[in-house]
């Protein structure tokens, strides 16, 4: 069972076989007996194509139940399942019964396959564990804590750090487990990656940077982070920061947003029970400029609030395609679900309304979207000039074809981790 759950549903040759298979369950089944059986058909499809476009506008247009447009293939793999579903349907009537097994096989087929692609685009989870919400990664084992005093203001790490004779070539990461005794929030294990440096016998005290994932999504999808801060630790002596990719959510589909409501204390969770946990257990520096937060999409407005609400523990600011709002659906759902019909209280935890009663110094903001995130890219420009305008220092990505899927974590760790490193003296400025 623990193979299968951890079975990767993103690799290539598992889509296209899914692909050939729901393919192969679509001909047979397409394959009628008699013309007036062949109008019936098409007529199923066509009505399946047609509730799943209605589907589709209702919960974007009217109910915007994902909070942007949808993607041209999503779309598609929508229309394809509700199609298929009728098609599977049809073959339900008047038929012998290893037709109606297949039609029932392959009604599931064509869901999981249209699943599985949108999965996949969207770069939303890796394994077959992540999407059914039953991950089973191995814990991480965490290096003793070093009784040395830890290194604050002696210089740059990279002037003074010497990578010690066998250490280890990339990094380590794996699931943890954050006690919420002082929130009570019941949130997924976290992932941890820690780089070669804080592997060895006598490791430095390392920057730390807190990573939060969109929704629907979890803390498990952080492989680009992984890749990308080796491949820095590797031109780096083994020096990269500690990310912690923590849960926001409790749950792929709900979405609670980052305060303390009702709905659940995400604020105190994140900034009381995640940094108690990593004080207490982790070799990392205490300084406010060690100490980066970092968010795609629903992360990224946590994040960018967490920054701007606690300057005195978070230095830095990496917010990849984030939203501008707290917003779970839409505005009015927002206030009535989560403040509880207070709309000054919602209008209070926006990040704009934060900055604005606040100025800043030595806080670094960084923030990236996509050419192609016609949503989220016009929302990244203008939480840049507020954050601007509030005194942060800040950098503007803007990805040429990037849309609002995997593609933009990737550049966003790629256009905002370099900077970290010289911002956190792990590099050469």
């Amino acid at each position: 069972m623990e193979q299968l759950l951890n079975l990767s549903i993103v690799e290539k040759p598992l889509l296209y076989a899914f692909y050939a298979l729901s393919a192969l369950a679509a001909l047979y089944l397409f394959m009628p007996g008699r013309r007036r059986r062949l109008i019936t058909t098409l007529a199923a499809m066509a009505g399946g194509a047609l509730t799943g476009a209605l589907t589709l506008f209702i919960c974007e247009a009217l109910l915007n139940v994902f909070g942007l447009p949808l993607d041209a293939d999503t779309r598609a793999w929508v229309i394809f399942a509700f199609a298929g579903v009728g098609l599977a349907a049809v073959n339900l009537w008047r038929s012998r019964w290893w037709r109606k097994a297949a039609a029932a096989v392959g009604a599931l087929l064509f869901i999981a396959t249209a699943a599985l692609g949108i999965n996949a685009g969207y770069g939303l989870n890796p394994t077959l564990g992540a999407m059914l919400g039953l991950n089973q990664t191995p814990h991480l084992a965490l290096p003793r804590l070093n009784p040395v005093l830890r290194q604050e203001s002696g210089g740059a790490l990279w002037q003074s750090w010497k990578a010690p004779a066998g250490m280890p070539a990339t990094g380590r990461s794996g699931a943890v487990t954050i006690p919420a005794a002082a929130s009570g929030f019941h949130a997924r294990d976290a992932y941890l990656y820690l780089p070669p440096a804080a592997l060895v016998d006598d490791p430095p005290a390392l920057p730390i940077v807190i990573m939060m994932m969109g929704q629907p999504g979890g803390p498990e999808q952080n492989k680009s982070a992984v890749q990308e801060l080796d491949a820095l630790a590797q031109r780096n002596h083994g020096l990269a920061p500690l990310v912690l990719t923590i849960d926001q959510l409790g749950d792929p589909y709900r979405n609670p947003v980052c305060v303390d409501s009702a709905k659940g204390s995400v604020y105190t969770y994140v900034t009381t029970d995640v940094v108690n946990y990593i004080r207490k257990n982790l070799n990392v520096a205490s300084g406010r400029m060690q100490w980066a937060v970092a968010g795609y999409s629903n992360g990224g407005e946590c994040a960018l609030s967490f920054a701007a609400k606690r300057p005195e523990l978070f230095g830095s600011l990496l917010d990849i395609s984030g939203e501008l709002e707290p917003l779970n659906g839409s505005a009015d759902n927002t206030v009535k679900t989560v403040f509880g019909g207070n709309r000054a209280a919602f209008n209070a935890e926006k990040p704009a309304s934060i900055l604005k009663a606040h100025k800043y110094s030595d806080e670094l903001a960084m923030f990236t979207s996509g050419t192609l995130d016609r949503t989220y890219g016009p929302q990244a420009a203008t939480a840049e000039a507020d954050a601007k305008a509030a005194g942060m220092t800040t950098r503007r990505f803007v990805g040429a074809g990037i849309g609002h899927r995997g593609d933009a974590v990737d550049y966003g760790l790629k256009s905002g981790l370099p900077l970290l490193y010289q911002r956190f003296g792990l590099a050469p400025p």
